[in-house]
């Protein structure tokens, strides 16, 4: 699917000023449908910076698309992500280069190992006027000592890195990431036996508030996640 159709799939239509995520003073999220006052709530907080990991995308300026899937199935996620500049009052940044990557559904990663001539679930994306860009992949697995989680690098539209982070998703009985381990018919065969969860990650056991992602949806009709990241830029 072309980047255009997806974003018009998702209500990015740049004949419509969307509903926007902005920041109080406090780091709270804030509605706010005029793009052109995002900025007026005041100081946002800036999103934690994380480790790359240990499998950066190793030659992300070929991987720019939308369906980072490639040969990958699994429980249908779009990930929708919005980058805001805390230097310029947590206004929407425009033409921010973004990389993200994770894992598959039974937690390995392409580039490496015995996937190393393969470049599934990595993809960049550049942010249009709002800030925004999409992407469609799968539900990520886990392995052991993490959590589920997704990479994000953002670099400056000069590309200048301006943050590595990584998203956390919601935990609980309910949440998606329960439903989708137990969904063995869809390929996810761990279930939650000996899974980590992000108060004992390595990485998020300092605390999620500025990486924690809202997911909708469900596990036969796919999931939508939705994050707001603030970067220095």
């Amino acid at each position: 699917m072309q980047r255009n159709e997806f974003l018009k799939r998702l209500g990015f239509s740049t004949l419509v000023a969307p509903v926007l995520l902005a920041c109080d003073s406090t780091g709270e999220e804030l509605l706010n449908s005029d793009a052109a006052n995002i900025g007026t709530a005041g100081t946002c907080t800036t999103t934690n910076s994380e480790t790359a990991g240990p499998y950066p995308t190793k030659n992300p300026s070929g991987l720019q698309m939308v369906d980072i899937r490639s040969d990958r199935t699994g429980v249908y996620l779009s990930v929708e992500l919005t980058i805001l500049n805390k230097n310029t009052s947590c206004a929407p940044l425009q033409g921010a280069i973004v990389d993200i990557w994770h894992c598959d559904k039974d937690g390995n990663y392409s580039e490496y190992s015995s996937f190393s001539s393969v470049h599934f679930l990595r993809g960049r994306q550049v942010t249009d006027s709002v800030g925004k860009v999409g992407f469609t992949t799968i539900f990520p697995g886990w392995y052991n000592g993490r959590a589920t989680h997704i990479h994000v690098h953002i670099y400056s539209p000069s590309g200048t890195s301006l943050l590595v982070t990584q998203i956390a998703f919601p935990e609980g009985n309910t949440s998606a990431v329960a439903l989708v381990n137990a969904a063995s018919a869809k390929g996810y065969t761990k279930g939650m036996s000996g899974y980590t969860y992000n108060s004992n990650d390595n990485v998020f056991s300092d605390g999620v508030s500025t990486e924690l992602a809202s997911i909708s949806g469900s596990v036969n009709d796919g999931y939508t996640l939705t994050h707001t990241i603030v970067v220095n830029g």
